[in-house]
């Protein structure tokens, strides 16, 4: 069922039973006996909404399992950038995903932005960080939803009006919103998560993935956000000569986006050329498309943030 309010087209998916929990994988356990308890989670939460419609079909529930054991393996932001930008995509479209930690004070954030579709998504943080308007709206919906994802329709502006993050969103073309987050034992804000999409990308199926996946997406993100000691004997480093100069130029405009054809335009070649250059990085890095050609980048140092 979905409440939809006329501030700014917000649509709040609302489930007949709302006391879930956010939660993740233990600790304790391996990879498989997560995976176990991840199959028997999903297929719990699929038949409670069943009876709204929303349930997963055979191909989504097994990509769902997928996609939530390879969160699994993330433990660095080059890793959660590969599986949220790759793997992900095929769950929940989505042009940018923000992504938001509580800073002490309620209204103070640590942000990061992820996205494959525009060069500099790190604007998104810092709007996501400043915003006054629209972000404390949107958390106080999530709260008064009891804790369940929330959706926005950003196209007709109405109260976001007057916000800056809202007007970036609607420039790029992202004006469907699904947010959700974790809270904890005291039902303050932990992690926050917004996925901007296309207009018409999201729906009541849409927000009871984004509701199945946060969990894990914050266990994923906050394993980035550990502070590990580097351990200069075992951190990867790129084999000298491993890509070319013109390869390693063509991999920095992927990074930023660019499609074939934009990239031949930027350096004066044709597009079928880049498109070989770019199958010879995929060779050379051992991996099958753009967005883990642009992570093993990230991972071996040869392209940095």
């Amino acid at each position: 069922m979905l409440i939809q309010a006329h501030d700014a087209k917000m649509l709040i998916p609302v489930h007949e039973t709302q006391d879930h929990e956010t939660g993740g994988a233990g600790h304790g356990q391996t990879h498989a006996q997560q995976s176990d308890v991840t199959a028997g989670a999903v297929k719990a939460a699929d038949a409670g909404a069943a009876d709204e419609g929303v349930a997963l079909d055979g191909l989504e529930h097994e990509s769902l399992l997928v996609n939530l054991q390879a969160s699994l393996r993330v433990h660095a932001r080059h890793q959660f950038f590969g599986w949220t930008q790759g793997l992900l995509q095929d769950l929940i479209r989505h042009e940018v995903l923000v992504c938001a930690l509580r800073n002490g004070e309620p209204s103070s954030f640590k942000a990061d932005s992820f996205s494959t579709a525009l060069a500099e998504p790190s604007i998104f943080s810092d709007m996501f960080r400043q915003d006054t308007t629209m972000v404390p709206h949107i958390i106080k919906a999530w709260e008064k939803n009891h804790y369940q994802p929330v959706m926005f329709d950003l196209s007709s502006g109405g109260v976001f009006a007057g916000s800056a993050l809202a007007r970036e969103f609607n420039r790029v073309g992202a004006t469907s919103l699904i947010a959700h987050g974790t809270y904890d034992a005291s039902g303050k804000l932990s992690t926050f998560f917004v996925f901007a999409g296309q207009t018409g990308s999201t729906g009541p199926k849409q927000a009871h993935v984004v509701e199945l996946v946060v969990p894990f997406l914050h266990v994923a993100w906050m394993r980035t956000q550990i502070n590990r000691p580097v351990d200069s004997a075992g951190a990867k480093t790129a084999p000298v000569g491993l890509l070319t100069a013109r390869e390693l130029e063509i991999l920095k405009w992927i990074y930023l986006g660019k499609s074939n054809i934009e990239i031949g335009l930027i350096l004066a070649i044709s597009p079928l050329t880049v498109k070989n250059h770019v199958q010879k990085i995929l060779r050379r890095l051992n991996v099958r498309n753009r967005t883990q050609a642009v992570g093993k980048g990230l991972a071996l140092c040869i392209l940095t943030t």
